[in-house]
């Protein structure tokens, strides 16, 4: 039997992935492989006979399972963006020896017990600020994870999260098998106004169901969104709409009593580990801390936003009035469709007419050059680094010096083995191992831009210019890190500070003086005209009031259920109060959008929705300061990347973002992005240290 790669040191040029030399065949055997030797390890730190210290414990902790890291960062990775059957066979099989592994490692009680004791204790050791967050965050993995517990509550702890997580699954599956259970059937006098694309997939639809001539639409997003954006319909809209936004509220896949269920098994697992309420447990952990601080941000937003909305709505329905010839009254199903003739008739502004001056080797050498001017970094190919699809180009990163900062792998066209969707991930953080060697990460980017063809280069529009941005700020995260510990390292930092460095670098999309230096027709070489330039500006703020107004209503709806003290009978009163200084339209009988919420009922979100708002406050903030200086200024550009980018999650980044600002973020910012002129200076507070 040949060796297996993922079991041996990668001998190749800076420790790089071999891929060539690795098949589907090593999986489960280095997985396998690699948990025996990473639950071995755990055993070697509890049987030691020394007292429990930082180094031979939590530094022994986090070293611990690097084969284990290695094969299922090149597993999983290549799962999502090289895949086949055989491949998702293997995850389904490996994926319950994974939970078994991290659960024996969670209740290993003799493994606790030398956390504890060094936690406890630290005040004896001579621990840096990243030490301490390492031994923070160790304890907190444990004891946020009941630990802690004894006896009938460690019982009862186990109990709640086993029904929590089958709630949670079965709530995300209910949302799914309603959804597919509608059928939509229209004639051709429905159809006025719908673009011929939809026309001709719900044609398709019909005809797979042996129904040529009618027309078949489902309430999948993409579909359910375009056909209330487009459809002259205002009867269909209505129906449409009501559909929608009553799913999972009764019958077979309704959700009421879940949602219900599930946010009582999270109140009741938070008293358990020492907290009122699940949103005051969960935001330790944040940058945002309390649910205090959460309102008080929510609350600002709203009254910044609520007068700005009332203008848009009034200009919308004057302008629904004049269009129709009559006094009109917007009610929600008719919102999109006015709102986009609306930005139409004001912007006359299509992202296609924008794509000839952004081929895809000129926004690489855009945003790659971007880096080069505000951290001096270049970019050099390097075609002996093995890559897993002839698609993917992996890039050296340099630093002024030639010393290396990582490498990059770049992934850009779709195909049938890659799932949909843009991501950066790592195939190696960057750490500082135990022989006090700085190992740089391996980075990747993945995007599903249009592919080339022999006469025409692969073109992008705006948003996939801005989607590039974005990840490629996540890959700057990762790329500049500089810190001791792979688990505090690049994106390993708070849930509601990981999205900054990439919604920072999306705020360069409208400044020209970046466009400029790449954005050209590829077929005259003329540089973006600044209208159009204007025409992205202008577009980015339109209904900039209703779409924060409606995010902030979903953060005071999470709010609302997981900060709750009590059980919760009534989910529309609930949703109906948390709403109420937010509210858009008027409430339609008991419809309510909660049994359909999957980011906080089965997703990651829960007591966390705000974090979407939390992010575009600090980016905001932080390009403001550039805007102060200058967009490419280097001081301010050095200040971002040793406060921000290289330190990862060593130290709590409300302090951090404060020694790259000089202030406390202000949401500011966002008014004037948002064009939300009058706005008074008003500054979210965020916790002092």
């Amino acid at each position: 039997m040949a060796e297996n790669t993922l079991l041996q040191d990668f001998n190749t040029p800076y420790g790089t992935v071999p891929f060539n030399n690795i098949d589907n065949s090593q999986y489960e055997e280095a997985i396998d492989a690699g948990i025996d030797k990473a639950l071995q390890g755990v055993d070697a730190i509890c049987n030691q006979r020394s007292v429990p210290d930082f180094d031979n414990t939590i530094v022994a902790l986090e070293r611990n399972g690097k084969d284990l890291e290695r094969a299922l960062a090149v597993f999983f990775n290549l799962l999502s963006a090289n895949s086949d059957d055989e491949m998702m066979e293997i995850s389904l099989r490996v994926s319950p020896k994974l939970s078994d592994y991290s659960t024996s490692i969670a209740l290993n009680e003799r493994l606790w017990q030398r956390i504890k004791q060094v936690y406890d204790n630290q005040d004896k050791f001579n621990l840096s600020p990243e030490d301490k967050m390492l031994l923070q965050t160790t304890y907190d993995s444990f004891a946020l994870n009941g630990a802690n517990l004894q006896g009938d509550d460690r019982e009862k702890y186990r109990a709640l999260s086993a029904e929590l997580s089958e709630l949670t699954t079965r709530f995300g599956q209910n949302v799914l098998k309603e959804l597919n259970t509608y059928e939509i059937w229209l004639t051709k006098d429905d159809l006025t106004g719908l673009p011929d694309d939809l026309v001709a997939q719900a044609a398709a639809e019909a005809a797979e169901k042996g129904r040529d001539g009618e027309y078949l639409f489902t309430l999948q997003q993409p579909t359910y969104m375009a056909f209330l954006k487009y459809s002259d319909r205002p009867d269909l809209r209505e129906k449409f709409y009501r559909l929608y936004n009553s799913r999972n509220s009764k019958g077979e896949y309704s959700n009421i009593d879940n949602m219900k269920r599930i946010a009582e098994l999270r109140r009741q697992i938070a008293n358990l580990l020492g907290s009122e309420t699940f949103a005051e447990h969960h935001l330790k952990r944040t940058m945002a801390e309390t649910p205090a601080n959460v309102y008080d941000l929510l609350d600002r937003l709203r009254d910044a936003y609520m007068p700005a909305l009332k203008k848009e709505m009034a200009e919308l329905t004057q302008f629904a009035s004049d269009t129709e010839g009559r006094p009109v009254t917007i009610k929600p199903w008719d919102y999109s469709y006015y709102a986009n003739k609306l930005k139409n008739a004001k912007y006359s502004y299509d992202e296609e007419e924008l794509r000839p001056y952004f081929p895809l080797d000129n926004v690489i050498d855009g945003v790659f050059g971007l880096a080069t001017k505000l951290y001096g970094i270049t970019f050099t190919p390097n075609d002996s680094i093995q890559v897993y699809h002839p698609d993917v180009k992996a890039f050296e990163v340099r630093n002024p010096d030639g010393s290396l900062v990582g490498i990059l792998y770049t992934d850009f066209f779709p195909r049938a083995s890659k799932r949909p969707g843009a991501w950066m991930t790592s195939f190696r953080e960057q750490y500082v191992d135990e022989n006090g060697v700085n190992v740089r990460p391996l980075v990747s980017i993945v995007m599903n831009f249009t592919k080339p063809t022999p006469d025409k280069p692969s073109l992008l529009t705006p948003y996939e210019v801005e989607t590039f941005l974005h990840e490629f700020g996540h890959a700057l995260h990762g790329l500049l890190a500089d810190t001791n510990y792979a688990s505090l390292s690049g994106t390993n930092v708070y849930h509601d500070f990981v999205e900054l460095p990439s919604q920072f670098n999306e705020n360069y999309l409208t400044e020209k003086e970046f466009l400029d230096g790449f954005a050209r027709h590829y077929l005259t070489g003329e540089t973006i005209p600044q209208e159009l330039v204007d025409k992205i500006v202008q577009s980015s703020q339109f209904g900039a009031a209703y779409a924060c107004i409606r995010q902030l209503g979903f953060g005071y709806t999470d709010m609302a259920w997981h900060d709750a003290k009590q059980p919760i009978d009534d989910a529309v009163a609930l949703e109906r109060n948390a709403t109420e200084q937010v509210k858009i339209f008027d409430p339609i009988d008991d419809m309510i959008f909660s049994p359909t919420f999957s980011h906080i009922f089965a997703g990651g979100y829960a007591a966390g929705y705000y974090g979407y708002k939390w992010a575009e406050v600090l980016d905001a903030d932080a390009f403001a300061k550039f805007k102060e200086n200058g967009i490419f200024d280097k001081k301010t550009a050095d200040e971002f990347r040793n406060n921000i980018l290289t330190r990862g999650g060593t130290e709590n980044p409300a302090k951090l973002y404060r020694q790259f600002r000089g202030q406390d973020p202000s949401v500011d910012a966002l008014l004037i992005r948002d064009g939300i002129k009058e706005a008074p200076a008003i500054k979210a507070e965020i916790n002092k240290d």
